[in-house]
């Protein structure tokens, strides 16, 4: 087999710099290296994403916790140790398939055995480093790729980085032996990507049989939007194939915008016992690379390209993650609306029911009916309003249990109407939230049905208030003769009274004598009050003790509300999130337009932008 030299002559190190337009830009120093005001701006970008949160499940947020997580380990791994040495070592990562030949390309070039190479799949479990000794210092401090241990040792695990020298290695360059881009273990792949994302080139390694593969191809979409500098190797092309799978694969570099990228085609061919790939065979690319290590120039060129492009693509990466953070505040805040919306309706339910009358029905109208005596008693009210008091007190003192039933009554007709309304808004609550994405995520069966001790708490609470009402009438109530003369029982007869009038329209208090006579629940029969207090003593009393009595299920029923919101608080993101994000890439962007590096990266169609990250 023979190498096709052709294929790879025309470019050398000093095209690369001419076909990105940045042949001279090794001779001047970026502005952001002499000023540190884009390094001051990624750190502060790299906070604001480190602090970004999707917790609510929506469509957006497994897109927006992949971007955020890309973004992260290009800053902590490339952009933020790049800038502070752009005099560092020019790192390619060799990247591609399963069973494209990385490893033993790699191993020839170096002219060492230095990654482990064979059939089994996947042979590069942690990344393995290549680099000159003179180099070696640079990727041993950690400042590239922090996230990977060093090891002098070959290791399976992907959180490690194998440190390698090779003298055959020219100084300035260095090579990055990376896991498959399809490999069958998810670790890997996610590695594969990190480490694609830290090169200053990316040296793309495919065959003959798989240079058409997506998975490759979507990596590629992804490393020119960034800008990064491409170089490719068609492994293991058959002689009579060269021409004819070459120019295809040319072709379709061409059509995704990669057709400036250096392409070296590497013939069918054996290996030696060593498993090294003859000289002859990988010449050509040896040279490229020999050509680049010695021309810092041409290695300036590459290194601004990539990072500009890199640069240029932070933003409208970090605008996804600010649109998706608004989208979970929106979403918190629609779920936080349905919740107030059925209690709020659950609060006027009660409201209106104190107002129109339904609570004087059944057993409290009864009940009320028995406490303040037969209808003849209220014909003749008004020719015996003098003796009014007297035959209260009598029927008080002498039939305590009538008080005691309309007590009860009333308890029972409150708890009724609060465990109601309660149930009932718990199930527009979850309903709502069944509804909405996130709002299912977060719900549990319990939040179906109002809290198992709400019996208990309705009971305390109609308790409390009835008690507190006693307190008022004995407080308002304290100078008015009657008060003073007919002690407790009186100040008992006169709260629930007031009760009953917490209950009647405007404070009137339906009678016995006017539903018999169809009139219904609102009447002006409330002269047994106003014969006590007056009229507006009435008024005021039933309106403070009708407020109170609200207050109290607010409480109540916030409460109920609070199962929910307790859940989607500890999920909410940070309303200041989107913002801070907004305002840290508008400051790498400003930075960037000032500094050196403000060459655009290549365009991006529309249908790529999904893959900027």
């Amino acid at each position: 087999m023979t190498t096709n030299g052709d294929n790879a002559s025309p470019f050398g190190a000093p095209a690369v710099a001419a076909r990105t337009g940045l042949a001279h830009a090794g001779k001047d120093r970026p502005a952001a290296t002499r000023d540190g005001h884009l390094p001051d701006a990624l750190t502060g970008l790299r906070a604001a994403i480190g602090a970004a949160r999707f917790p609510l499940a929506l469509p957006s947020a497994e897109t927006a916790e992949r971007v955020t997580a890309a973004l992260a380990d290009q800053l902590d791994d490339y952009l933020l140790p790049r800038l502070s040495r752009l005099d560092a070592p020019l790192l390619v990562v060799v990247g591609g398939s399963t069973g494209a030949g990385k490893s033993t390309l790699v191993n020839s070039l170096v002219q060492a055995r230095v990654s482990a190479a064979g059939v089994l799949r996947p042979t590069t479990r942690s990344p393995v480093l290549v680099c000159n000794p003179a180099d070696s210092p640079w990727f041993r401090r950690g400042e590239l790729l922090p996230g990977l241990t060093r090891t002098n040792q070959p290791s399976a695990d992907p959180g490690t980085l194998h440190l390698v020298t090779a003298p055959a290695l020219p100084p300035g360059l260095a090579f990055l032996d990376a896991p498959d881009i399809d490999s069958v273990v998810d670790a890997n792949r996610a590695l594969a990507g990190q480490l694609l994302a830290a090169a200053d080139l990316w040296l793309f390694v495919t065959t003959a049989a798989r240079y058409a593969d997506a998975v490759p191809w979507e990596l590629l979409h992804g490393a020119r939007a960034r800008g990064a500098v491409i170089a490719l190797v068609l492994d293991r092309v058959p002689a009579e194939a060269t021409d004819e799978v070459a120019a295809h694969l040319a072709e379709m570099l061409a059509e995704q915008g990669l057709g400036s990228a250096p392409l070296f085609v590497l013939p069918e061919t054996w290996v030696d016992g060593q498993g090294l790939l003859p000289d002859r065979v990988t010449a050509p690319l040896a040279d490229w690379f020999g050509r680049l290590a010695a021309d810092a120039e041409a290695r300036a060129a590459v290194v601004r390209q990539t990072l500009g492009g890199a640069l240029a693509a932070l933003r409208p990466a970090v605008q996804s993650l600010v649109e998706a953070a608004d989208e979970q505040v929106t979403a918190a805040d629609a779920l936080d609306d349905r919740v107030r919306a059925a209690y709020r309706a659950a609060n006027r339910t009660v409201e209106q029911g104190l107002r129109d009358g339904r609570m004087l029905r059944g057993e409290v109208l009864t009940r009320w009916q028995e406490f303040v005596g037969t209808s003849d008693f209220f014909r003749t009210l008004e020719a015996r309003i003098g003796r009014l008091r007297d035959r209260i007190v009598g029927a008080i003192s002498g039939r305590p249990a009538p008080a005691a039933q309309l007590r009860d009554a009333i308890e029972s007709q409150l708890s009724t109407l609060l465990r109601g309304v309660a149930a009932e808004a718990a199930e527009h609550a979850y309903t709502g939230w069944k509804a909405h994405p996130a709002g299912a995520a977060l719900l549990t069966e319990d939040l179906a049905h109002h809290s198992p001790d709400l019996p208990e708490r309705v009971e305390r609470l109609i308790r409390d208030w009835q008690r507190d009402v006693l307190e008022l009438v004995r407080v308002e109530g304290g100078d008015k003769r009657f008060v003073a003369r007919t002690a407790a029982y009186a100040v008992n007869a006169t709260g629930l009274a007031v009760m009953i009038a917490v209950f009647a329209s405007t404070a009137f208090i339906p009678t016995g004598l006017e539903v018999a006579t169809g009139a219904g629940t609102t009447v002006a029969g409330q002269a047994v009050l106003q014969a006590i207090f007056g009229d507006q003593a009435v008024r005021t009393l039933a309106g403070k003790a009708r407020e109170d009595l609200l207050k109290r299920v607010r409480i109540l029923l916030d409460a109920e509300a609070d199962r929910y919101l307790t859940r989607t608080e500890p999920a909410r993101p940070a309303g200041r999130a989107a913002g801070e994000l907004r305002r840290a890439a508008e400051r790498v962007e400003t930075a960037r337009r000032h500094s050196g590096f403000a060459t655009a990266a290549p365009a991006v169609r529309e249908s790529d932008e999904g893959r900027n990250s």
